[in-house]
């Protein structure tokens, strides 16, 4: 009983970096640094920090004195034809963070403009906002970041595969993860395994391509091209991709689709080709966004920490903006720790049960 009780405390008050540096044995300084990705840390403490964040399911607290000077602070959030699943998840830990204070949030939609329409949608946004949040694709965006760097309004972009050198960066690290989740279909046994990659036009699918052949390259396995197909992160991509793989003369027993929209798509045709899924077919995905838990098996996929990455993204902004009239701009990159998610998408291939 006593257990139980310390239990529900723990989950009620939240877990504390100190909690995190004991289990790590390691300081709560270091804690801090692997976290928010700054200062040299040995590869092996990094390992040893993450597996206790995941552990304690610990995610960074928003920073009360940077919010206590947030009063009328108005910060957009600019997105224009993403996943849609993923945009909620976003929009609602953006607003919980909000409500809590007098952060304003401006919803911005930009229409797939081209590169001279983003400039200009970004020129007038900087007249009215003091700080940008970009999510996937427009965190990628030279045009419109260029535009908000030159008129001084700091900018964070969620979700980028890469950190920029002109703005500050949110992310989780889309390699590792990826080579994590096919790791997990490797430990259940398939060897032919799909991949159906992102949109081109985001540095992130790279790195998620990167470590699907990293686990693949590790357990021996050879990349097999024909069962790699491009998709864009839409659910409708990832029909056409899957239709396309389960026409092979020989399928694979496992997909890893790079979003929980292209996964989710890919348990659809599954089931209207007579699949089992898991028993005829593994699939696992990337996001853990709603679509995760509405389909049927519920998804195995990678959680994106999305409430402490928008805790995280107002919290830079803030410091940001608290800094706008210093002539030095600090740039920030903070990986936040992902967890793999294992539901009821995956099992061992039937050939070998």
């Amino acid at each position: 009983m006593e257990k139980t009780k310390k239990s529900v405390r723990r989950k009620t008050r939240g877990v504390t970096i100190a909690e995190v540096a004991e289990l790590a044995g390691v300081s709560p300084m270091t804690i801090s640094r692997v976290i928010n990705g700054q200062g040299k840390v040995r590869e092996s403490t990094r390992e040893r920090v993450m597996r206790a964040v995941r552990e304690l399911n610990y995610t960074p607290n928003l920073a009360a004195s940077s919010l206590a000077a947030a009063q009328h602070t108005r910060i957009a959030l600019v997105y224009t034809n993403p996943s849609g699943a993923y945009l909620r998840e976003l929009l609602l830990g953006l607003l919980r963070v909000a409500s809590g204070t007098a952060i304003q949030l401006v919803i911005d939609y930009w229409d797939e403009l081209d590169a001279d329409a983003e400039r200009k949608a970004a020129r007038a946004l900087a007249k009215r906002v003091d700080g940008v949040i970009l999510p996937p694709p427009l965190c990628e965006s030279k045009a419109a970041v260029t535009e908000f760097v030159r008129a001084g309004v700091p900018v964070v972009a969620i979700a980028s595969g890469r950190f920029s050198d002109d703005i500050s960066c949110v992310r989780v690290d889309e390699f590792r993860a990826a080579k994590e989740i096919t790791g997990h279909l490797i430990e259940h046994g398939h060897t032919r395994i799909a991949c159906i990659k992102g949109g081109t036009y985001l540095s992130a699918t790279a790195r998620r391509f990167e470590g699907f052949k990293a686990a693949l390259t590790e357990a021996g396995i050879p990349l097999d091209a024909g069962l790699v197909q491009q998709g864009d992160y839409t659910y409708r991509s990832g029909l056409a991709a899957t239709e396309t793989l389960l026409a092979l003369r020989k399928p694979p027993t496992a997909i890893f689709a790079s979003n929980d929209d292209m996964a989710a798509a890919a348990i659809s045709v599954a089931h209207r080709r007579g699949l089992d899924v898991p028993r005829d077919l593994s699939v696992v995905g990337f996001d853990d966004s709603s679509a995760a838990t509405t389909v049927w098996p519920e998804l195995t996929t990678i959680n994106q920490p999305i409430e402490a990455m928008t805790n995280t993204a107002i919290e830079v902004l803030v410091r940001g903006i608290r800094r706008n009239d210093s002539t030095t701009r600090i740039l920030s990159d903070h990986v936040i720790a992902h967890r793999l998610i294992a539901r009821a998408s995956v099992a061992r291939p039937s050939a070998t049960k």
